[in-house]
């Protein structure tokens, strides 16, 4: 062995073997994130987002409607749960219609579009027969069915245009001619401008919109390109700008955004109370039934402006539970149209999710003081059976379609029932039991015992 100047053996240094890779810490935040983005991607996780998300908001829109609407049905001589029965009534009907819409087949669905279609048209060109129609706020969108109980036929339009707008494109889609413009806009624009005519000589410009975004959402499913896009809605945007410089009631509301003062007038009386009742109700608000400017101050407290109560008696946690049970019904219907094969669900699912979603934006938007009055309620939750029902009705599509998805059929033939089941029906020890029965009573007919 060498060795050193110092007469010493060298020093032999031991050689550096390459670390590995530390493994990545399993914590407590990864394992939950890891299961809960497991539950996300179920088959059936669009199933019961629907379903329980469109429960929980009907559930607390008919609370919320109690408490909102007593004093203003004691001030008009009524009793104080007048308005929560008729909206409970309506609430009973509409599940009843939301059970049969999501036990329907698709074809059903499909062949319903033309007659739902020709029954609002002739609904909305009823109203504006003298004697028959009804004006409400100035509104002439009403029928009276007879004592305290309208219909609002634009309601159902929204629906009509949705189905009718689905099965149209789907077929268009199949013979493949949506990559023609004309096909792609005829006749589905000239039908919902004769909806937007029929809606706009009631004066009802608030539904004209959420049929507009109806509209623009279904032509977004189609493909349509972007000039398409920027022509209409340039088109839209002209007749919405006329209609609104041609009414000093929609100019008015227009220039109570982000109003902070009744002004003169008290022409933003109902924007500026309803900031009010949100400024009021602070993190977890003042308790359910105790708010303040239900007592006469805020006009359409259980209808259009059933949000600024629920700030004020449950706070931001109560505002902000509802957005969130909001996007996740949104969130369920972008899923189960993104998931499907078939072209008239993907319509009408991305149809009906853009009404929903449009419509919650543009009532909360008015509610906050970010967008205009538009005189909509919010889906499912504010006081009305003409709109609680078709929108049931359309929640029934969401549930339909999703459980019309292969894999979240597949997961629903696999769930067994816990209870009822029957002794030789289920368990390990139950065909066990009966196989061996059956083998016993061949063996004992084989040896010819009677």
């Amino acid at each position: 062995m060498p060795s050193s100047r110092t007469g010493r053996p060298p020093v032999q240094r031991a050689v550096r073997r390459p670390t590995a890779p530390r493994p990545p810490r399993d914590n407590a935040v990864t394992r939950a994130y890891a299961r809960a983005r497991r539950a996300w991607d179920r088959p059936l996780t669009a199933y019961y987002l629907v379903l329980g998300g469109s429960a929980l908001i009907t559930v607390l829109g008919l609370v919320m409607v109690y408490s909102a609407s007593q004093i203003t049905a004691l001030q008009m001589g009524l009793t104080g749960s007048y308005f929560f029965r008729k909206q409970l009534l309506a609430a009973v009907i509409g599940g009843a219609l939301l059970y049969v819409a999501s036990r329907m087949p698709v074809k059903l669905h499909r062949a319903l579009a033309y007659p739902i279609l020709a029954g609002a048209v002739f609904l909305m060109a009823l109203v504006q027969v003298p004697g028959i129609g009804m004006a409400v706020n100035g509104n002439q969108n009403w029928i009276s069915l007879g004592g305290s109980f309208q219909i609002q036929p634009s309601e159902f339009g929204k629906l009509a245009l949705v189905l009718w707008g689905a099965d149209l494109m789907a077929r268009k889609q199949d013979k493949h001619l949506l990559n023609q413009w004309k096909h792609m806009l005829v006749p589905l624009v000239p039908m919902a401008f004769l909806l937007l005519g029929l809606i706009m000589l009631g004066g009802d410009m608030g539904t004209a919109i959420i049929l507009t975004a109806i509209l623009f959402g279904l032509l977004w499913l189609a493909g349509a390109p972007t000039r398409m896009f920027v022509g209409v809605l340039s088109i839209a945007a002209l007749i919405g700008v006329v209609l609104i410089k041609t009414s000093p009631n929609r100019m008015a509301r227009l220039a109570c955004i982000g109003a902070t003062d009744p002004g003169p007038g008290d022409s933003c009386w109902q924007a500026v109370h309803g900031i009010y009742a949100l400024a009021s109700g602070g993190l977890f608000g003042s308790g359910l039934g105790a708010s303040v400017e239900k007592w006469g101050q805020l006009p359409e407290a259980h209808t259009d402006f059933i949000f600024a109560v629920t700030g004020e008696e449950l706070g931001l946690a109560g505002t902000l539970s509802v957005l969130a049970l909001f996007a996740a019904l949104g969130y369920a219907g972008i899923r189960v149209a993104g998931r499907t094969e078939d072209p008239f669900v993907r319509y009408a699912a991305g149809g009906v999710t853009t009404w929903i979603t449009a419509q919650a934006v543009i009532n909360i938007g008015a509610v906050l003081g970010l967008l205009p009055i538009a005189g909509v309620p919010l889906p499912l939750f504010s006081y009305g059976g003409s709109a609680l029902l078709p929108t049931m009705f359309a929640i029934g599509l969401l549930i339909a379609f999703a459980r019309d998805d292969p894999a979240a059929r597949a997961a629903l033939a696999m769930r067994q029932p816990r209870f009822g089941r029957k002794r030789g029906a289920g368990g390990p020890s139950g065909p066990r039991r009966w196989n061996t029965m059956r083998r016993r009573t061949s063996a004992v007919r084989s040896s010819g015992e009677r």
